[in-house]
């Protein structure tokens, strides 16, 4: 029986940005209507360790193959120089369960998540929109870069991050960007831009609504739980909203949560999913000058489909292969 191991260096290989927004396109529309199975995820404290791991299963008729993600997360790795959040997509054959492939997972999120923002873009910014502010110096930053090139004829990129030598290297490791590329220490600058992606770890706004104009489109990505944020409350109460899932939106998404419990913003202003745009279910945006706001969670769908095009393109190129 043969395998596919892909490691990180080999995801970015068979993982190409413009493929994997089209593979998002895809996963966020069927996932929208229906055609994704996903059970609950399913977390787990570590005996002994202040860690977790997690198990992230999902199937689709769509797909020939059905997997898991498996992932640990160990708050303390980053003082050690080593990552929070590890793992691996486990894909398994859907006709006869025989394992496929073993795909490491943290470069599959990085990639992935950047497309699925691209995909956004794509359908809410304004086509001819050549600016783009980045805030954030991590991997993601990186993969949005590249996911807002995809998009849009960029002309600027302006990238913020609160350690400034930390964004002159990640400005620096991307030569073959054609756009111009401006490190700030002013958030206000990466702010003032016909495209921004939040990309952080912050727990607070660094995103400030009067700093936004009309037109504007955002792509919130770092914040993860109901009790932290990126964007304030004058932002989201000027916005029109979308999202990859409304279920993990009303769970965990506290950039929604936080001004919706203030009376600061109206829930009519969640407009639904970015899959339902694609659907042709809801409308994108309607005129130039709203502000728009793709809230991203992240979907056990999301890794499947790119696990899926991963393994696909391993196959016609014969990378990975390990005999059991």
């Amino acid at each position: 029986m043969t395998l596919k191991i892909i490691n990180a260096a080999q995801v970015s290989q068979l993982l190409p940005m413009g493929a994997c927004i089209q593979a998002m396109e895809e996963a966020m529309l069927m996932s929208s209507t229906g055609k994704v199975d996903v059970p609950p995820r399913s977390w787990h404290q570590v005996m002994g360790r202040n860690a977790t791991y997690g198990l992230m299963p999902g199937s689709s008729e769509k797909l020939k193959v059905y997997g898991t993600k498996l992932i640990s997360l160990h708050p303390e790795n980053p003082a050690k120089g080593l990552p929070l959040i590890q793992g691996f997509v486990v894909l398994f054959d859907k006709e006869t369960g025989t394992p496929a492939a073993i795909i490491d997972g943290a470069s599959v999120t990085a990639i992935r998540t950047a497309a699925v923002s691209g995909l956004a873009s794509k359908y809410l910014s304004r086509a001819a929109a050549a600016t783009c502010g980045i805030m954030g110096t991590g991997v993601q930053a990186k993969t949005h870069i590249e996911a807002m090139c995809c998009v849009r004829p960029l002309e600027k990129i302006v990238l913020w991050g609160r350690n400034a030598e930390k964004a002159q290297a990640l400005a620096a490791e991307m030569p073959n960007v054609k756009a111009e590329i401006i490190v700030t220490e002013d958030p206000r600058e990466a702010a003032d831009n016909e495209i921004i992606c939040t990309v952080t770890a912050a727990h607070d706004p660094i995103l400030l609504g009067n700093w936004v104009k009309a037109g504007t489109h955002i792509n919130i990505v770092g914040a993860h739980t109901a009790q932290n944020r990126e964007v304030d409350s004058e932002l989201m109460h000027k916005a029109i909203v979308y999202t990859d899932s409304l279920d993990s939106l009303f769970r965990e998404g506290g950039d929604v949560l936080i001004p919706l419990a203030e009376g600061k913003m109206e829930k009519s202003q969640i407009i639904g999913e970015i899959g339902q745009v694609v659907a042709g279910e809801i409308p994108a945006r309607l005129n130039g000058s709203q502000i728009s706001v793709y809230k991203s969670h992240g979907m056990t769908a999301q890794d499947l489909w790119a696990a899926a095009l991963i393994l696909s393109n391993a196959e016609k190129l014969g990378v990975g292969t390990f005999e059991l």
